[in-house]
């Protein structure tokens, strides 16, 4: 070997060191009382197909954000009629369509000193690499009339095939539980279902940025955690807990 191809190799080496070792503490309030160096165990969840890996300080996960269930928003062989209870059920004009996401949220997530607003289109990501949105339809309508386009997976998809859950993503509830791990919001902070210790969550229960903190099965020293219930918000309330990373697609 080259003393020159060596040296950068011995460079890479070092750069890893470093990356995976350095002090993660910050100014902010710890959301979780611990700073991983490495993939934390809970991101092992992701369902195979979705990218997920270390860059630096933030977890990056890669998916096209097409469901694993069938819907009638599909106009291929996974098309499937609409079965729901939901007697005021209407298709919208989109179908489900690939996309490129990239979303980049802090490993070591903390309370930020300033909460920002959710987005209107992508707040986080669900197991299945499905996009969560907040609570608001088009120009931050009440979802009172959108929400009769959720298909039986409580799904539907925007006008560039965008597919995205507003509230429980049904299809990940009935296969890992109502109150399991769901998927995480931009500020790297977990997201659960509507039931915590065999009972439903309420708005009640939640902080006004629809969390609260203690120990789940994924993250047995406590965290700051986000629960999806049935009324408004659904997922999260006036703004993130924390500091949002980034999206694109």
């Amino acid at each position: 070997m080259h003393s020159t191809q060596f040296l950068k190799l011995l460079a890479t080496g070092i750069l890893i060191t470093v990356l995976f070792s350095c002090d993660t503490s910050n100014d902010n309030l710890n959301g979780s009382g611990t700073n991983f160096t490495e993939l934390p165990d809970a991101f092992k969840n992701f369902r195979s197909g979705i990218d997920v890996y270390l860059d630096g300080q933030f977890v990056v996960i890669e998916c096209n954000g097409v469901p694993d269930h069938d819907s009638p928003y599909f106009s291929d062989n996974r098309y499937e009629a609409y079965n729901g209870n939901n007697s005021q059920f209407h298709l919208n004009p989109n179908r489900i369509s690939e996309q490129d996401f990239v979303f980049r949220i802090p490993l070591n997530p903390a309370e930020a000193r300033k909460h920002e607003s959710t987005p209107m289109g992508a707040i986080g990501v669900s197991l299945n690499g499905v996009p969560f949105y907040n609570q608001y339809a088009a120009q931050q309508a009440a979802l009172t009339n959108e929400i009769n386009s959720f298909d039986q997976y409580n799904g539907h998809p925007q006008n560039t095939g965008e597919y995205h859950y507003h509230i429980e993503p049904k299809g990940l509830t009935a296969e890992e539980g109502s109150d399991a791990l769901l998927g995480f919001l931009l500020d790297g902070f977990p997201v659960y279902g509507p039931m915590e210790e065999g009972k439903a969550v309420s708005n009640n229960d939640l902080d006004e940025y629809h969390g609260h903190f203690h120990a789940t099965p994924e993250y047995p020293d406590g965290i700051y955690h986000y629960h999806i219930t049935s009324q408004d918000p659904y997922i999260n309330g006036n703004g993130f807990y924390g500091t949002p990373g980034t999206v694109s697609n």
